[in-house]
């Protein structure tokens, strides 16, 4: 065994950040970047991580928010009384997410990026008071799949 993630996993992560940064740096709802960013977007930086991810993200997303005229939002979830994860924290979060929908439910690793995004939970791990992007990758899909927050 190399250590080494596989592809996807490594190419999601690198979308996912690029997610994150544009939401963090326009102050807008993560799946409203998804959107204003589209599938087809999406899918090409996705197939071509690897180039991409040779630009630090901060330059690769700031290109996609002039390129797609991203404009500011309201959203700002990196203020208040608690500690901001990292880019990259929340991107690893929502990686694990996508890839066990993708792989779980046999659709392609795009789709389930749009359906993560788009769901209900994409605005709880986004909360960062509340401890929904610390819950464990098991926890946070069989969530999504109930719809809700499951109980123990």
């Amino acid at each position: 065994m190399t250590g080494r993630e596989p592809k996807l996993d490594n190419d999601m992560f690198f979308v996912c950040s690029l997610i994150e940064h544009i939401g963090r740096a326009t102050k807008n709802r993560r799946a409203d970047v998804v959107s204003s960013l589209g599938k087809d977007t999406l899918a090409r930086y996705l197939e071509l991580a690897d180039v991409y991810h040779c630009e630090p993200v901060e330059n690769t997303a700031s290109d996609l928010i002039e390129k797609c005229g991203i404009v500011t939002g309201d959203f700002d979830n990196t203020t208040g009384d608690f500690n901001v994860p990292t880019v990259f924290d929340i991107a690893k979060v929502y990686k694990r997410l996508i890839v066990n929908v993708a792989e779980n439910n046999g659709i392609k690793p795009i789709d389930a990026l749009g359906n993560v995004y788009s769901s209900w939970i994409s605005d709880k791990i986004s909360d960062y008071g509340c401890s929904m992007f610390y819950e464990s990758p098991e926890y946070l899909y069989l969530s999504y799949v109930e719809g809700e927050p499951i109980k123990d």
